[in-house]
């Protein structure tokens, strides 16, 4: 009895120096977890959410088809600006007045960008990326022309792409009922239209007719820029109001905007070196 007393009791005292080692590790174990705790609140979990984003690829270079493919200088700066703020996203090809007001109402669509002039106007519907690429709208016309500027442009028959800023141009020029005034849903459109003698110019972005024209050598156009009449205008990522994406990407854009990656896609779709001067003053 007293030998199993004994060991009882050596039982005891075994377990009760096993218990306090295994509770030091624990403490350890406890204090190295909770510096782990720590770590984890202090960096945000990551977002591990797709993000959609609309545009209508029929407006070369900014964005166009290529087979099945998005291509063009909004697409790879969106790409650039979604590594850099550590995002997932999909693009998909829409209509343009399609994406204006899916982007508006934010059910199926994060974000839209598609050569997107930043307006006052527009500003009240949606929520704006810091500007990204300065434009200014060009008039497109024939070789032998006498049309100058864009005020000689009030008696003649033009075509924009409608819901655009050049659409909004016209229309404060030529009168808001002007039939001479034809709306179309491309700029591929507007231009089959003064290749079939229908309009006497076509207004649209600078990048779009420099492009057209690149793309058609052979055709007896010119191009003419009216700094005086059509003002720089700044391209921005469109987001619906109070989006909370468009506050996650701004310093991602900003930080693209500085960078050489932004300089290469320039050269790939513009050509050239960009002046960011105007744009980097935008607020």
């Amino acid at each position: 009895m007293r030998k199993s007393g004994l060991f009882a009791i050596i039982v005891i005292v075994f377990a009760l120096v096993v218990s306090a080692c295994g509770k030091k590790e624990n403490d350890n174990a406890g204090n190295n977890n909770a510096g782990k705790d720590n770590a984890a609140t202090a960096s945000a979990p990551a977002d591990t959410k797709v993000y959609h984003f609309a545009t209508d690829a029929s407006y070369p270079p900014m964005e166009n088809m290529d087979k099945d493919k998005i291509v063009g200088f909004d697409v790879d700066f969106l790409d650039a600006v979604m590594k850099e703020a550590g995002l997932q996203y999909d693009i998909k090809n829409i209509g343009w007045e399609t994406l204006l007001t899916s982007v508006q109402q934010g059910t199926e669509f994060d974000g839209g960008i598609s050569a997107m002039s930043i307006t006052d106007k527009r500003k009240e519907t949606y929520d704006f990326s810091p500007a990204y690429f300065e434009s200014t709208n060009m008039i497109l016309v024939k070789e032998d022309s006498t049309i100058a500027n864009a005020l000689d442009l009030k008696d003649k028959k033009v075509a924009v792409q409608t819901g655009t800023t050049a659409d909004t141009l016209m229309t404060g020029i030529m009168g808001e009922g002007s039939s001479d005034l034809k709306r179309f849903e491309s700029n591929a459109l507007a231009f089959m239209e003064m290749n079939n003698n229908g309009v006497d110019a076509v207004v649209a972005d600078i990048a779009v007719v420099q492009e057209y024209l690149k793309s058609n050598p052979k055709a007896k156009y010119k191009s003419i820029i009216d700094r005086e009449n059509f003002a720089s205008e700044y391209y921005g990522i469109a987001f619906p109001k109070g989006s909370e994406l468009a506050t996650k990407l701004a310093p991602a854009v900003k930080t693209v905007l500085e960078s050489d990656k932004y300089k290469e896609i320039y050269a790939k779709w513009i050509g050239g070196e960009p002046d960011l001067t105007g744009v980097l003053n935008q607020k």
